[in-house]
């Protein structure tokens, strides 16, 4: 992340009106497209320091030993040097007002003590200016808090909230989705690996048909929901990735980086999922309280750099570079986000209950929130093929921490019991439809097979029906719809 050296970066900028973020949001901005630095809770981490540290090693953030204990020594000095800084500049003007009083044979003096006044406020600047890099260059790898009810641990140490939907049916290897898709013509693997490498892939025939159709439906059950469709770009900036929470912990984590023709252009990436742009869609924003909460449900495609680092799951179109995604996105009040929470949680829940699988809800451990969830709930899917559960959805409640980064903030009500003029939001996060594991799902699950063990009917959901473009493919009639 680019870090701005100025001091005054912990104050407040005030935001000036600007045009509405449409017809029925309102809310004000700055003009520039470059974002103000983050604005950090200090003080909180400060005042906790060892909460703040046992909380970053439950979460297995990657961050130095003694990080927080740095932040809290630069804060103080910081501190420290800002007021002895407002002292100098203070004295600066009461010497300039004498300056100005003086008659020309008394002037010596004090423009003696002006321009050594001058160059120790210009030295402490300097100092200030570094200090603040370093501060919030080590502040900002510290991950969010966690809700205590989140289970410690890894993965394994997840908790089932719930199992839902249709009994699973058993584990079998001649469900793999991949064996079935390329005995359909469904999935060209070898294609994709051709023009492009491994973990590309193309979708053919009815997996084609069934991307539009799960897409649509997702979307329309989140637009039932209350949700506003939006479409995202794919490319965004590194730094709105990294102001999202986005820390990868190893190096096959990273995205996918895009070069440019010109030195001054910002450095710019392929989204890994369309929350990033639908955040940055509320970066240096003030809202009236009464506009929240706000949601929108994104569509856009998702890029990976770590599609084949994880062994088994590179197989077929289960863990890839590229993908359809349909997301969903919400800023609250800060008093608002857990009860949000349930409300997206219930719009995943509809959707895969729409799509008769069988999923299991799972509150997720601390080492598995990455940097800016609070909280987050895992759905997956029952995959039979694979002889597991997949994951098909994530849902994060981010609090502050990337509203504090991105500056979405809005205004409680001038009666409330608010000490500030301004609040930070709360941002939350929430996969409405990861297209590709949910045709890995449906088609491992709904796959129906003649007396010989061949593939021949593809049971599909009848709330996909609506959203079936059902043109004619060759002569043979593969769906079969539920009644």
């Amino acid at each position: 992340m680019r870090l701005l050296g100025r001091c005054q970066y912990l104050k407040l900028h005030s935001l000036s009106p600007t045009t509405s973020l449409s017809s029925t949001r309102s809310a004000s901005t700055l003009g520039s497209t470059s974002l103000p630095q983050p604005r950090l809770n200090y003080r909180a981490l400060c005042e906790n320091p060892t909460s703040k540290s046992l909380n970053a090693l439950n979460r297995k953030a990657p961050l130095p030993p003694d990080a927080i204990q740095s932040v809290v020594r630069l804060y103080t000095e910081f501190k420290s040097l800002s007021t002895t800084l407002n002292v100098k500049r203070n004295e600066r003007s009461i010497v300039g007002e004498n300056i100005k009083k003086s008659a020309p044979e008394e002037a010596d003096a004090p423009k003696r003590t002006a321009r050594r006044l001058k160059e120790e406020i210009s030295q402490l600047e300097s100092t200030a200016s570094q200090m603040q890099e370093e501060l919030l260059s080590l502040a900002l790898a510290i991950p969010n808090d966690t809700h205590p009810e989140s289970p410690l641990g890894p993965e394994s140490s997840a908790v089932t909230l719930a199992v839902r939907g249709p009994s699973p049916i058993p584990a079998d290897p001649n469900r793999d989705h991949v064996k079935l898709s390329t005995k359909l013509g469904l999935i060209d693997l070898e294609s994709g690996a051709t023009i492009t490498g491994s973990s590309w892939y193309y979708l053919t025939n009815e997996a084609a048909l069934l991307e539009f159709a799960l897409t649509n439906y997702a979307l329309s059950v989140a637009i039932n929901h209350g949700f506003t469709p939006v479409t995202t770009p794919d490319v965004v900036r590194s730094d709105i990735a990294k102001r999202c929470g986005f820390q990868p912990r190893d190096r096959s984590s990273q995205a996918f980086h895009l070069q440019s023709q010109s030195p001054s252009s910002p450095e710019l990436i392929l989204s890994g999922t369309s929350e990033i742009p639908l955040a940055g869609m509320f970066a240096n924003r003030l809202y009236p309280m009464q506009d929240l909460p706000i949601r929108v449900v994104g569509v856009g495609r998702a890029f990976r750099a770590e599609a084949g680092a994880r062994g088994a799951d590179t197989r077929g179109i289960y863990r890839v570079h590229q993908f359809t995604k349909v997301e969903l996105f919400a800023v609250t009040d800060r008093d608002s986000s857990e009860r949000m929470m349930e409300d997206m949680r219930g719009v995943q829940q509809a959707i895969l209950d729409g799509l008769n699988i069988p999923y299991r809800i799972m509150d997720m451990p601390t080492e598995e929130l990455g940097a800016s969830a609070y909280r987050k709930y895992d759905m997956d899917a029952w995959m039979p093929g694979r002889g597991s559960w997949g994951e098909v959805t994530s849902l994060s409640n981010c609090t502050d921490y990337q509203s504090r980064r991105l500056l979405i903030r809005y205004q409680p009500p001038v009666n409330s019991s608010s000490s500030s003029p301004t609040l930070f939001a709360h941002t939350l996060n929430g996969t409405a439809a990861a297209i590709p594991r949910l045709i890995v799902a449906l088609l491992e699950s709904g796959m129906q097979f003649d007396d010989k063990g061949d593939p021949v009917r593809l049971r599909l959901p009848a709330v996909l029906r609506p959203f079936w473009l059902n043109p004619v493919l060759s002569s043979r009639s593969l769906v079969e719809w539920d009644s």
